[in-house]
């Protein structure tokens, strides 16, 4: 993204407002299983357990506490949601304590804000495989897991996620509603474009020649990746809210 000089290395100036607000907890979060294929993660068994329930509607209390000390109103408010159904209905309490209609098109579900995709290595399985991925993803974030999607992949479409926000409002508070992951890896996109909004170009442009031997990124990715990687200090519980620009 160009400046009218050519340049794009100044800061992200957005246009939006954006909180991030992870799930409550679920029933695979109980039952402590990795649910994050499409297939899997929108069945009305994965949906939110009683105290993750409770969790959304304490963030939507806070939600509405926040834009009330900034003056935001809530016809400002776009809620953007992953479709699997722990979101979805997390998505849907939050939107009930603002009293805005889950049906309309201030509500959206967003494909790209989905969970990311271990592989099925890991599907249905213990989330003690986490720490393995997660190992990974620190020192090769633009590795994925046999079959799913590295870190640098959930970072490029939760970059064109941001961008049509941003081409399509102006003004708005937008709360994206997702998982640990993606929110994790989202933060630390909005973090590299903080610094320098070319960022997101870089992201975009990232490729690896050889994932078993990172020594082939130019130096600009090698930046890219030493940020993608720092992923997991931007951790959130279920049920969180944050403000993140």
């Amino acid at each position: 993204m160009e400046d009218a000089s050519g340049s794009s290395s100044s800061p992200a100036v957005l246009r939006n407002k954006y909180w991030v607000l992870r799930h409550g907890r679920s029933v695979p979060n109980e039952r402590g299983l990795i649910v994050s294929s499409l297939e899997n993660g929108t069945k009305p068994e994965f949906g939110l357990a009683p105290q993750g329930v409770e969790q959304a509607r304490a963030a939507g209390e806070k939600f509405r506490k926040e834009l009330d000390e900034i003056g935001a109103p809530v016809g400002s408010v776009k809620i953007r949601y992953s479709p699997f159904s722990r979101t979805t209905e997390t998505a849907r309490v939050v939107a009930g304590v603002l009293g805005i209609p889950f049906e309309a098109p201030s509500c959206e579900a967003v494909l790209g804000l989905r969970e990311r995709y271990f592989g099925p290595s890991y599907e249905l399985l213990s989330h003690d495989k986490y720490a393995d991925i997660w190992s990974v993803d620190e020192a090769h974030p633009c590795m994925a897991p046999e079959g799913g999607e590295s870190v640098a992949d959930v970072a490029s479409r939760f970059s064109a996620v941001l961008l049509s926000a941003e081409t399509q409002f102006h003004g708005s508070a937008i709360l994206i509603v997702s998982h640990g992951d993606p929110l994790q890896i989202f933060q630390a996109v909005l973090s590299g474009a903080k610094e320098n909004m070319s960022f997101l170009d870089d992201l975009t442009n990232l490729k690896v020649k050889d994932t078993d031997d990172l020594t082939n990124l130019e130096v600009k990715d090698t930046m890219v990746a030493s940020i993608l990687s720092q992923h997991r200090k931007f951790a959130l519980i279920t049920g969180e809210l944050r403000r993140v620009v």
